[in-house]
């Protein structure tokens, strides 16, 4: 009885049923302390619940440094590995609208796989798949070969993808912005460091393209521990949230029919013309350079300059977004900078190489905004999982024909004026989308909720 009474005063608070505090303008847009596994649950310690919360930052960081090196490290090496495998420009271009296929495909099935394995598990198996993919590729001897390891790699890092906004709101409700843009930030650190360092990685192992490409399969192994740690110690993390009250997709009778809304289908268009612009950029950019007369180390950090503005300005721009009711005013100044950018790389791609790769790596800045308002937009996780599996699979088949139109464009016009009038015309709609998408509301106050007997 002793006993009892005890634990009954040390023991902390918590809820059962965690409550939204609105959606734009704060910072998590749903949820609130208690809610995060931060807040202790009884039976646990305040030791294991920091150690539980710091494996998952680590988790976080790693597994964001390799959903990009993938991508970027194949476009400094692009030009290499055509000739190996004796592509032509049009493969070139399929090759570069593998990934956007793959996320589309793959990144559908991860709200499903999570509820059975747990989202832990999925990203652990993620990046396991992202290193053996990355290892074999290089070695296929076949352009079938290399696109079937390269698909391997990516589905890793399309259920990756889709589930990283699912952990950050469930494990840190209430600091979505900081966490969406620590984990934004890393992502853009491991696309600009394949970019810049493949090149001088691959003179430094002996010169083979292949010595290069594989080296960022070591990444990959490095990210899948503190994955399997989790996975080991505490179970996966939808388990942990439930523990806490936080329900899981499945569990959620506020599942909201995200087809019906329109702030859904917005942020799906400009998730799809954001990812056309960025993997054109990964895969095409550094090849621009090059044919403009731009040495090939240089083209190389060129796309690594693109890609490493995203590093300061991914933690800036969501901490910036969850303080605005609206975010459009923030797509409105990426488009300019992406509409200066490539109206620079058409006059003058080799005068203004570095003004224009630092131009459109601020436009490219879209992605870390698309992801805040992923959370933004939903209250609860079950809404977070459905708008964030929904946007990213059904933005990433917008973006498919991107990177392979530019591939035919540019072969059969001899030249780079069409696509990179293409890629112009492209930041209109995502403007205007994107202002759409930045309205104060959410999936669940426009889309109506499905029955529980429906479930």
């Amino acid at each position: 009885m002793a006993r009892e009474e005890i634990r009954t005063k040390t023991a902390p608070t918590t809820r059962t049923e965690p409550r939204a505090r609105g959606s734009a303008g704060t910072e998590s847009g749903a949820g609130g302390p208690a809610d995060s596994p931060d807040a202790a649950s009884p039976g646990e310690t305040a030791p294991t619940r920091a150690w539980a919360t710091r494996l998952v930052v680590v988790g976080i960081v790693l597994a964001a440094l390799n959903l990009r090196p993938a991508i970027t490290s194949l476009g400094a090496l692009l030009e290499e590995v055509r000739a190996g495998l004796g592509m032509s420009g049009s493969v070139a271009g399929l090759l570069t609208s593998v990934p956007t296929l793959c996320f589309a495909v793959f990144g559908a099935m991860a709200p499903r796989l999570a509820r059975r394995f747990g989202p832990d598990a999925v990203v652990c198996a993620g990046m396991l798949a992202i290193a053996t993919g990355l290892a074999v590729r290089p070695y296929a001897g076949t352009t079938a070969g290399f696109l079937a390891a390269s698909a391997l790699a990516l589905m890793g890092i399309a259920v990756s993808n889709v589930l990283m906004p699912v952990i950050v709101k469930r494990w840190f409700p209430d600091r979505v912005g900081s966490m969406t843009g620590l984990y934004s930030m890393a992502l853009a650190l491991g696309t600009s460091a394949a970019a810049a360092l493949t090149v001088p990685m691959t003179g430094a192992l002996g010169g083979s393209w292949q010595s290069g490409l594989v080296a960022w399969a070591v990444l990959a192994v490095a990210a899948a521990l503190p994955w399997m740690a989790m996975a080991r110690a505490r179970g996966d993390v939808s388990a942990v949230g439930a523990a806490r009250g936080v329900p899981s997709p499945r569990q959620d009778p506020d599942a909201p029919r995200i087809t019906r809304s329109r702030t859904a289908w917005a942020l799906a268009v400009f998730f799809g013309l954001q990812a056309t612009a960025a993997y054109i950029a990964m895969g095409w950019m550094a090849q621009i350079f090059r044919d403009a007369g731009v040495p090939a180390g240089t083209a190389g950090l060129l796309l690594a300059v693109t890609m490493v503005m995203g590093v300061p300005l991914a933690f800036v721009i969501p901490r910036l977004a969850t303080r605005l009711p609206h975010q459009g005013p923030i797509v409105v100044v990426l488009g300019v900078c992406g509409l200066a950018g490539y109206a620079g790389l058409y006059v003058a791609p080799a005068d203004g190489a570095w003004a224009w790769a630092m131009l459109i790596g601020v436009s490219n800045c879209a992605f870390p905004l698309a992801l805040t308002m992923v959370g933004m937009r939903a209250r609860t996780s079950a809404g977070v999982a459905k708008l964030s599996a929904f946007a990213q699979s059904t933005g990433y088949l917008i973006s498919i024909p991107g990177p392979l139109l530019v591939g035919v464009l540019y072969q059969h016009s001899g030249g780079w004026g069409l696509p990179i009038a293409m890629m112009t015309g492209l930041m209109i709609p995502q403007i205007v989308v994107g202002v759409l998408a930045g309205r104060p509301r959410t999936v669940e106050d426009e889309a109506p909720r499905r029955p529980l007997a429906a479930r």
